[in-house]
């Protein structure tokens, strides 16, 4: 590859990026200046008044050519200022002798269309492991640990850093499962969405990006080994590695990944889901991220937006238009829509509807579900219901049809990441006794309605004014209904009514356990249970005993209890019993108590025996666990 197409590569990409940073700042100003800007600038500075300052380093570290950033120069006044630092010298200009931070990159969403007033940004710092002291790398993580704790505090946008190797980068070594990566059940692919959707903040260049030649194919190795040993070789470019092609087994992974993802981001997960399946079904083709990076190159429009959600909806859309069922391929359009939260057809349009608008021409909404799409978060509960779950049966149904092509291909995961995305799936998804089912509500805050108590011919309903004569829920016991109201998120107290009836259960009740069971066990969020919690056994870690609670007869004669427990994959569950000591046999029996396990009581104030029933109850629990 000549040295002059790599100067030319070089020029498009900034261009690219520039573009890139522009629309991250028209769509969250504040969010993007401090990401771009005052992020690389607190990275190389080590002061007391400053964020991220570590008391034991000698020399601050440094950002690649931080000190060629004309941005970051030109903010660095403003900057010192408002951290109260007086030092006459601009800081990052004079920076050379620390430790150097090869570059800093956002992954995923940020600075595209797809980026909506819940996106996160996902952040790479990358270094040279090998050119850092154990010591050094400690201090680089309380540094990031003491930056990001203050971002928490000034942004709304969470922002998630990963100190990530060069070498491991080149080598897609992404380690196991944690609380935001992806581990090993993403390799390849997790760096084919890095090179099509990163901006670079600050540092060097992915030599990938500008490793390309129109008249020529190149190696890459042998082009990055060139520019290192000439003497006009370009320094500012980085080997995070070549990407030719992606394993057909590594999709079972990524596939698999995803559907736990849609557990809490069923939107986002059924683009991805969407985008596996083409690339399974269509092995033969280029990756994605080489077409987007052809385009940028090559496109004959230069006016045509530089965004990478853009060029993925369209080639999306484009390899389903002739192959997905018309009812299928109406659905994916508006899973488009609402992923990117499109507003189109109102007054006050942005540049991202003008991006997106590029696609929409191509592929119409009709101005009647535009309309009702633009509404979405104050549709009717039982229209949430009714939308979420057909995503959910999307999603699944991807990824079944990706498992079908992947037989036996779960080699490349490692066995405890398998285990981890295994058993929080099933706690999601698998039908139990005893067991409050969930709803796959798409809005993230739905419009709840009054929702009314009816009990006729031994069972309770929960009804719905706009869900007609469908119950949201039946069930013959009311506190099961009443907990799943709860647990799926849709109890409110100034909305629950309840029609005449014979049963002893009055609707204060059923709001005052309501409150009680969401004080103790919130809501169903998946996502806020750490992945070691399914590596361990199943065991009780919360539980509320209901005791007497549709019993008008107040007695010491205790004949009717419901234990709510939660266990520790965040599954719910109601039982009821006729008496403490059956209650006490089936705690035993399970043997899934926790020792840290938590327990509450409910029981209605105006029972006289109140506070002997409740110490009678304490005491058994204590004898049990006392028991183990």
């Amino acid at each position: 590859m000549l040295s002059i197409t790599l100067q030319t590569n070089k020029k498009k990409y900034l261009a690219y990026n520039t573009w890139r940073k522009k629309f991250f700042l028209s769509q969250t100003p504040k969010e993007g200046e401090v990401i771009l800007h005052l992020l690389p600038w607190l990275l190389s500075l080590n002061h007391p008044l400053a964020p991220g300052y570590v008391k034991e380093l000698q020399d601050p570290f440094h950002v690649f050519l931080i000190e060629n950033s004309q941005e970051i120069l030109q903010k660095e006044f403003q900057y010192r200022k408002m951290f109260g630092i007086r030092d006459d010298r601009q800081t990052v200009r004079f920076l050379s002798r620390g430790r150097i931070i090869e570059g800093i990159y956002t992954i995923g969403s940020v600075g595209t269309i797809s980026q909506t007033s819940q996106s996160d940004c996902d952040i790479w710092i990358c270094i040279d492991r090998s050119a850092f002291s154990d010591e050094e790398v400690t201090y680089l993580n309380r540094k990031i640990n003491l930056i990001k704790g203050w971002l928490d505090s000034q942004i709304r946008m969470p922002v998630y850093f990963f100190l990530t190797d060069v070498e491991d980068v080149r080598h897609c070594r992404f380690g196991h499962i944690d609380f935001e990566s992806s581990g090993s059940a993403q390799k390849n692919i997790l760096k084919e969405e890095f090179y099509r959707t990163s901006i670079l903040i600050c540092g060097k260049i992915p030599f990938w990006w500008v490793c390309r030649d129109d008249h020529a194919p190149v190696d890459y190795q042998e082009a990055f080994l060139k520019n290192q040993q000439s003497d006009i070789g370009e320094i500012d470019l980085i080997d995070f590695g070549d990407l030719t092609s992606v394993s057909r087994p590594e999709f079972y992974g990524a596939a698999l990944w995803q559907l736990n993802k849609s557990l809490t981001h069923p939107l986002k997960s059924i683009i991805k889901m969407l985008l596996l399946r083409m690339f399974v079904e269509s092995p033969e083709e280029d990756l994605l991220c080489h077409k987007f990076r052809d385009w940028i190159y090559d496109r004959e429009d230069p006016q045509m937006p530089a965004d990478p959600s853009l060029f993925t909806m369209k080639a999306v859309l484009d390899y389903y238009n002739q192959r997905a069922r018309v009812d299928h391929f109406e659905f994916m359009k508006k899973c488009f829509y609402l992923r990117y939260e499109m507003k189109m057809l109102t007054g006050s349009q942005s540049l991202k509807e003008e991006v997106a608008s590029e696609v929409f021409k191509t592929y119409k909404l009709s101005r009647k579900d535009i309309f009702a799409l633009n509404e979405f978060n104050a549709w009717p509960l039982w229209d949430q219901i009714h939308f979420g779950g057909l995503m959910f049966e999307f999603v699944t149904d991807i990824y079944r049809s990706i498992v079908a092509m992947q037989k036996d291909e779960t080699e490349l995961i490692d066995p405890c990441d398998l285990t981890i995305i295994g058993r929080k799936i099933s706690s999601s998804m698998d039908a139990r006794a005893f067991k409050i089912p969930l709803l796959h509500i798409s809005a993230d805050s739905a419009k709840l309605p009054v929702l009314t108590f009816a009990h006729q011919a031994g069972l309770w309903q929960v009804l719905s004014p706009d869900a007609g004569a469908e119950p949201i829920i039946a069930n013959e016991d009311a506190v099961f209904c009443l907990t799943y109201l709860v647990w799926n998120g849709i109890f409110d107290p100034v909305q629950i009514r309840m029609l005449p009836n014979h049963t002893p259960v009055t609707v204060q009740e059923l709001i005052n356990l309501g409150k009680t069971t969401r004080d103790v066990f919130g809501v169903y969020d998946i996502a806020t249970v750490h992945f070691s919690r399914f590596l361990e056994e199943e065991a009780i870690s919360r539980m509320l005993i209901v005791i007497s609670f549709d019993d008008a007869d107040f007695t010491m004669d205790i004949k009717d209890i419901r234990v709510v427990f939660k266990n520790n994959w965040e599954e719910m569950f109601v039982r009821r019993f006729s008496s403490l000591e059956k209650m006490r046999m089936f705690l035993l029996k399970t043997g899934k108590i926790s020792p840290r396990m938590e327990t509450f009581y409910y029981i209605q104030r105006n029972n006289k025996y109140y506070e002997k029933i409740i110490e009678r109850a304490k005491n058994m629990i204590a004898q049990i666990l006392a028991g183990r």
